[in-house]
């Protein structure tokens, strides 16, 4: 297939006409021609009002057919999309819109409530994603099209609106497509400028690796103005011709085993925090029991016991999956180790905003445990380090998937692109003999010990994360020395008859226990306790930058 993005999106919606595209899961259905339709009258509303190729569109607003519908018009017509995550803060909202110099916003209702359009000057309007309908214009000719949209679409296409009548823009490798403004672990918003050769090499990738075909289900959980939602549970599914659900909601687990069991999809997109709550909450506690764990130690039992296991797990994510795709932050390596044990077809695969997202990945029969798999094709991994299999240094990759930059930020893209345009991750890792990519941790997160030795925080919080009570933590160095900060489980301790002044003792017996596995310069010498959940990213990784410089 020749190097074009929209390429792909044009043909799915041609071959695709009559299937069903978009669901709102308990709402209503687009078939593909009902998004050509929807994204027809959106062209007419953009070429009437002025907005040409290049023009910044901004969307901003929970998951929906409607947000999947206003970001393909967006780009089939040439303009560059901006999509926000809709759990930014308004004042947040507000600096990209104007950082960006969107000339449009696009806005689910619920956004639009915190929003101020006064700190928005440079918007000629803002629409509501739902009905189109403006809730501030700015500009005459905006009015007049929004005005006359059916009437105009309607003198062009007198006959009925049909296959034939699909044409869209057709884009170049090299052309900026999105500009996707990060939401950091480590720092603030960057804007990433993603080019088309980014989306068509992303898609291309999950053709090759992946097998879904016309007619899949698949469900969107993770935030599509995040570029692993987008690329992984939006456009390669719609480009494969498959029905797309949204879950429009909070995906908790409950929600999440409801839509699973009813919609039953081909491929499972996920991040760590997700399987993880369903495992600890459903699996672990019954192989806890007495007898369940005599029965595990006895060979020919123990293997009827985890084929069980194994298939209600799968059940329980619907059992119609080809696998379940990790990603987006680490994976707790108790859990990963009892999911490899049971032979559950999981894999970790590892990206980054700006790579769009891919950069490793390998399929679940072949991938190698702890790993994020290898470098995906048209990208090449290194690891700048003097013995790469046994020495960590900092993950660069180049390829086809790299940004262009960061927009409007010379400094910045200096700084993640070097000369030979390797783009330098920030994060650790090792790479061993097969190829396979380990992480370690992220580079702006490693600790000196107090004798100069290497201490990766994210190795002590996973042990931590499986002691008693621990629903979340983080370990930070006050002074030269290690402290651990804990989000304790409450539920589970009030279950437990435990009440919240039990926290503190708890929490320094679990200090005592962890420190036994730790070699010295890694022990911690206390615990804090926080009485809320840490503050996070819309990808469910802890900001942590917000809490390095924890008063003790």
């Amino acid at each position: 297939m020749e190097q074009s993005f929209i390429a792909y999106i044009e043909k799915s919606i041609k071959s695709n006409w009559d299937l069903d595209a978009l669901t709102d899961y308990k709402g209503t259905t687009l078939q593909y021609k009902d998004v050509a339709r929807k994204i027809e009258k959106i062209h007419i509303l953009f070429e009437e009002s002025g907005v040409k190729k290049g023009d910044k569109i901004a969307i901003c607003g929970k998951n929906s057919s409607h947000w999947g519908v206003t970001f393909l018009a967006a780009l089939t017509y040439g303009a560059v999309a901006v999509p926000i995550l809709h759990e930014f803060k308004a004042d947040n909202v507000h600096n990209i819109v104007n950082h960006s110099e969107a000339k449009l916003l696009f806005v689910g209702d619920v956004v639009w409530e915190g929003l101020n359009e006064n700190a928005m000057p440079l918007l000629e309007g803002i629409i509501l994603m739902n009905d189109h309908s403006l809730l501030i214009s700015r500009s005459k000719k905006l009015t007049r099209a929004r005005e006359h949209l059916n009437e105009l679409f309607g003198k062009k296409y007198p006959k009925n609106f049909r296959v034939e009548h699909i044409k869209y823009y057709q884009d170049k490798p090299e052309e900026l497509a999105i500009i996707n403004y990060t939401s950091g672990t480590t720092s603030y918003s960057k804007g990433v400028m993603l080019p088309f050769r980014s989306l068509w090499s992303n898609v291309l990738f999950a053709f090759e690796s992946l097998d879904l075909k016309p007619g899949d289900k698949t469900i969107s959980m993770l935030p599509m103005a995040h570029m692993y939602g987008m690329a992984f549970e939006f456009l390669y599914e719609f480009a494969a011709g498959c029905q797309i659900f949204f879950l429009t909601r909070m995906p908790t687990p409950k929600v999440i085993f409801q839509a699973f069991s009813e919609i039953k999809p081909n491929l499972v997109v996920a991040v760590p925090l997700i399987i993880e709550k369903i495992m600890k909450k459903n699996v672990f506690p019954k192989l806890e029991k007495p007898g369940m764990k005599f029965l595990m130690k006895l060979p020919f039992i123990s293997d009827k016991i985890k084929a069980s296991i194994r298939q209600s797990v799968i059940d329980a994510f619907g059992g119609n999956f080809v696998e379940v795709i990790v990603g987006g932050a680490a994976f707790n390596q108790e859990v990963e180790e009892f999911l490899k044990e049971i032979n559950f077809p999981y894999t970790v695969g590892y990206g980054m905003t700006e790579c769009g997202p891919i950069i490793c990945y390998e399929w679940w029969e072949k991938f190698a445990m702890g790993s994020c798999g290898k470098a995906v094709p048209r990208m090449e991994v290194k690891v700048l380090s003097s013995d790469p299999q046994n020495i960590a240094g900092e993950i660069v990759c180049k390829g086809a998937n790299v940004m262009l930059g960061y927009y409007k930020n010379t400094e910045a893209t200096k700084a993640a692109i070097d000369k030979d345009g390797w783009l330098h991750t920030g994060d650790l890792g090792l790479i061993d003999a097969e190829r396979n990519v380990f992480i370690k941790g992220r580079s702006k997160n490693m600790l000196l010990g107090s004798s100069g030795q290497n201490i990766y925080p994210e190795e002590i919080e996973d042990k931590l994360n499986n002691l008693p009570y621990v629903a979340e933590s983080l370990v930070v160095q006050q002074n030269e020395r290690l402290v651990g900060l804990v989000y304790p489980d409450f539920n589970d301790m009030f279950a437990n008859g435990l009440k919240p002044e039990d926290a503190e003792r708890i929490m320094e017996e679990n200090r005592v226990i962890l420190n036994e596995m730790l070699p010295k310069y890694c022990q911690l010498s206390k615990m804090k306790v926080y009485p809320e959940e840490f503050e996070k990213t819309p990808k469910k990784s802890i900001k942590r930058f917000l809490y390095q410089e924890a008063k003790g």
